[in-house]
């Protein structure tokens, strides 16, 4: 077995071993800070009951950490290209572990969202720069590798979820120290068995990205795309709970669906891998996204338990579809120097996502009531679905191009 360097220098793809650790500890990684994530699951219930905050300003503190989220995509991006993979992972883990300590200590509203906004900025720091790490391996590589950290992702959510109900019981303190903990594990792991991955680029030639991405309509297309689908997509996180209660059916019943779609990714997604490897990229996502919306669109019509699951499994096969190629498709459209920078916009599209789901939704919701809602989820399915096979052609060429320039 081949063992990897600390050195922050080396290169990768000279063999097969090389690059299955590679993949391996990044998905350790990835599998890592997520399962040791406890402190997040339980955080508005720690700043209302232990720091006697209300709920509006729980909320904002929430909010915090959502900005710090958007930040920390960006910001990921742009040091993984100017300063290493690496480094930048180093910095993030434990940044995340100081962030969340000053957190479980702070007293005041000031420390409090400071150290909120701290946590959100170091903790997803990794996940641009760990996708930046990939889309340095050659391209025939980069959807199972992808795809294996989205499932080790989806496992350590998973145990975070099952493990915090248990851990907190011994008081909210602990979580933030066993979060913390969990984020210096991942930091040793970068250390001892992560290289550098940055293409080697000479001062003189580095671009600034904005004048490069401004013009790269294909970029361009596929973020505003991907932020329509997020903002579908986490309507079942947003608005589907509140649309279960008013069928009567309470938060257990809604945990009882999650937990089918975790169970769902854990199950299908290796499949998908080896199934989805090698075909037209711009067609999965088309039908992925398709799927996603519609699977939100049936919640218009079902009621009760089993109706609720079949829609919930319909969608899950849509964000799996998504899932998998979604960081080797970016990584296929971006250039070598650029790389961090634009895996960093990718993964903002999700976090943008997330912030104008609940916004959309809910007043969609309110003043238009369900129906609309989830017959708006199902157009927009069909929307992004044609949206997706019009820049199929220019997705491929531009995928071509550069798989051929590497």
């Amino acid at each position: 077995m081949t063992t990897l360097s600390a050195a922050p220098t080396t290169t990768i793809g000279r063999t097969r071993s090389r690059l299955s650790s590679l993949v391996w500890a990044l998905t350790a990684t990835h599998f890592v800070s997520r399962a040791g994530g406890v402190a997040r699951s339980f955080l508005v219930l720690y700043l209302t009951q232990e720091r006697g905050l209300s709920a509006t300003t729980a909320g904002a503190v929430l909010a915090a950490v959502g900005v710090g989220d958007i930040g920390s995509q960006l910001l990921g991006g742009w040091l993984s290209d100017r300063i290493g993979r690496r480094r930048t992972m180093l910095i993030g883990f434990l940044g995340t572990a100081v962030a969340l300590i000053a957190l479980g200590a702070a007293t005041t509203l000031p420390a409090i969202a400071s150290a909120a906004l701290g946590v959100g900025l170091m903790a997803e720091l990794y996940r641009p720069v760990g996708s930046a790490a990939l889309a340095d391996l050659p391209a025939n590589d980069r959807i199972r590798a992808f795809g294996l950290l989205f499932w080790a992702a989806n496992v350590g959510y998973t145990v975070s979820t099952v493990a915090a109900g248990v851990l907190v019981r011994q008081g909210y303190g602990v979580l933030f120290w066993i979060n913390a903990a969990a984020a210096v594990v991942a930091a040793l792991i970068v250390w001892r068995c992560i290289p550098e991955t940055r293409p080697a680029t000479a001062e003189t030639t580095r671009r600034a990205l904005l004048p490069v991405i401004l013009r790269d309509r294909v970029m361009l297309s596929m973020v505003a795309i991907h932020i329509v689908y997020f903002t579908v997509f986490l309507q079942v996180f947003s608005t589907l709970p509140l649309v279960m209660t008013g069928d009567g059916l309470g938060p257990g019943t809604f945990s009882m669906v999650l937990a089918l779609n975790g169970i769902a990714i854990v199950v299908v997604q290796p499949i998908a891998v080896r199934l989805l490897d090698g075909r037209d990229t711009a067609s999965v996502l088309a039908v992925s996204m398709l799927l996603a919306g519609v699977g939100g669109g049936l919640s218009a019509v079902v009621h009760g338990n089993v109706a609720y699951a079949a829609a919930i499994i319909v969608w899950t096969l849509g964000q799996i579809g998504v899932s998998v190629l979604f960081g080797a498709t970016f990584a296929g459209i971006a250039p070598a120097d650029l790389r961090g920078r634009y895996m960093g916009i990718a993964s903002t599209t999700w976090s943008l996502g997330a912030v104008l789901a609940p916004l959309l939704g809910t007043t969609v919701l309110d003043h238009a009531g369900r129906t609309t809602l989830w017959m708006a989820s199902s157009a927009l399915g069909i929307a992004l679905f044609i949206a997706q096979r019009l820049i199929a052609p220019s997705l491929r060429n531009r995928t071509n191009q550069l798989a051929g320039g590497n």
